[in-house]
């Protein structure tokens, strides 16, 4: 004990404040330099080059509001269609060229672009206004942990820099799919490994949900012919004999009033709104019409319930139809409706039913009924096998919101998940399954029109030594870290020095992976 005060003593200036003072810079010098030690051995920085992981991580792109609904969206910035070289950022603001973007929520095409005179002017209807000139966010760059690999398997759904098998010099970013051992099917959009359906962890899943409708994103001029090629109307329509209020006097608010305790619906109209295909606000619209349809779907909004009351959710996948419900008395279901009405209740709970809106969320995506409200779940497997939900049908899903009683909607909002397109792919598919040897690895990228990724590559790979490896893997050897968090989301630029780009702080995230 004494040898110990002798150090201390030796430590000591005597000066309790200066010897604060010292102990404090020493210890962040040493932070400082550890950090700088960890970042240079195991971490990377890596800026994202293309949207072929958009939305979750972006490449060069515009970020633009809806002129009508006001709902913000990114919109991919290409470098061939401004005649520019690849990963080039200009400086100056440009036109959106060629294709006017679609609004993921209220459908509006923005208007089409001209150039007269050095003057932008859109045609908006029957008028010609004065354009916008958008300015162009560089690509997200994101920290990735070099080497980890090395120590633990990748895990699916982990997003992962790799080298480009095509092209070892050039890195590659994209989520994985499916590893050693593992035979990958994609079919109707979903994954399946070992001829079971490959679920996606719930972080993961609330990150690849994509807007078919929000409705608190109504448009201001719905008269327009800008919607989808027509004017705009609610896509939520009463059914027949049906009382719903879908004007009240919050525009956003949905309200039933009825002593009757009759079940009143409202459904969905896809003709009247966003349909269901897999398309992406960030993509070219012109080739929305190619997309396939998704019948994996989320909706979510907040519900008050008053008593003797009762709300629910109808998704519909392949003609077969499941609705989540909740009733004032806390009691909490999901069921399957027979074509004939007849219902089966598949899984039931109990829950508290406060008298302030809940948020209340019912999907059906990956083969899993999930019902929340509030931090109450309840879920139902519906199986794991391809036939597990019916045989794939070209039937377009249906949607409705159910209630009887006295219930207010509020913030609802439509949404489907993430679809892999197998059009053109060359392996993986239904009836081409891919099995994987050892050390190789199967990815894919989130924006799966515009990825080019282990679908589509026909050529084999190439490695050390002249080495060729099968077309359509990531070899183990390629592999170079896993991305976990966006630090610096495409920034704002100033038009003069010194500030250039500054991080815009509101897209910084961590980036979920398997579990």
């Amino acid at each position: 004990m004494h040898k110990k005060t002798d150090i201390q003593h030796q430590i000591s200036s005597g000066n309790a404040k200066a010897d604060g003072f010292y102990h404090t810079v020493e210890w962040l010098i040493t932070a400082f330099a550890g950090t700088l030690v960890f970042i240079f051995f195991h971490m990377q920085v890596y800026r994202i080059p293309t949207g072929s992981m958009a939305d979750t991580l972006r490449g060069a792109h515009f970020r633009l509001r809806c002129r009508q609904c006001g709902y913000r969206y990114d919109y991919d910035f290409r470098q061939d269609v401004y005649r520019m070289s690849e990963n080039v950022t200009p400086r100056q603001e440009l036109p959106l060229l060629p294709t006017p973007p679609r609004c993921p929520s209220c459908g509006y095409f923005e208007p089409k672009v001209r150039i007269s005179g050095g003057k932008v002017y859109v045609q908006q209807g029957d008028r010609v206004l004065p354009g916008k000139l958008q300015t162009v966010f560089k690509g997200d760059q994101i920290f990735v942990l070099k080497c980890i690999y090395q120590f633990i398997e990748p895990k699916r759904w982990d997003v992962i820099v790799f080298k480009n098998p095509l092209e070892p010099k050039i890195n590659y970013i994209k989520r994985l799919i499916a590893g050693p051992g593992e035979t990958v099917q994609i079919i109707d959009g979903n994954v399946f490994i070992n001829g079971q359906i490959a679920r996606k962890p719930a972080k993961v899943q609330d990150e690849l949900w994509m807007p078919i409708y929000d409705n608190d994103f109504r448009p201001v001029r719905p008269d327009e012919q800008g919607f989808n090629g027509r004017s705009w109307r609610q896509p939520f329509e009463n059914r027949p004999g049906s009382r719903w209020e879908l004007e009240t006097d919050r525009r956003s608010v949905f309200a039933l009033n009825d002593n009757s305790q009759a079940v009143h619906r409202v459904r969905y109209n896809p003709q009247a709104g966003n349909d269901f295909r897999a398309t992406y606000a960030y993509d070219d619209p012109d080739k929305y019409r190619f997309m396939p349809v998704c019948s994996d779907l989320m909706l979510r909004c907040y519900v008050e319930i008053e008593s003797d009351s009762a709300f629910g959710v109808r998704l519909s996948k392949y003609g077969r139809a499941y609705e989540g419900w909740v009733y004032a008395n806390g009691r909490a279901e999901i069921v399957r409706v027979e074509a004939d009405g007849q219902t089966e209740t598949l899984a039931q709970g109990q829950t508290l039913v406060p008298t302030a809106p809940v948020r209340f969320r019912f999907a059906n995506a990956d083969h899993l009924l999930r019902l929340e409200y509030g931090s109450f779940r309840l879920t139902y497997d519906l199986g794991a096998e391809p036939e597990a939900v019916g045989t794939h049908r070209d039937i377009p899903p249906e949607v409705e919101l159910a209630a009887s009683g006295a219930v207010r909607l509020d913030h609802i909002g439509l949404f489907r998940d993430i679809y892999y397109i197998t059009d053109n792919a060359r392996r993986a598919t239904e009836n081409d399954p891919l099995a994987l040897g050892p050390d190789e690895y199967f990815v894919c990228g989130d924006n799966s029109p515009y990825s080019f990724d282990s679908r589509l590559w026909d050529e084999p790979g190439r490695g050390n030594n002249g080495r060729e490896y099968r077309p359509g893997i990531v070899p183990r050897d390629f592999l170079v870290g896993k991305a976990v968090f966006v630090h610096w989301p495409g920034g704002w630029r100033f038009n003069k020095e010194p500030l250039r780009w500054i991080p815009s702080p509101d897209g910084m995230k961590l980036i979920y992976g398997g579990n």
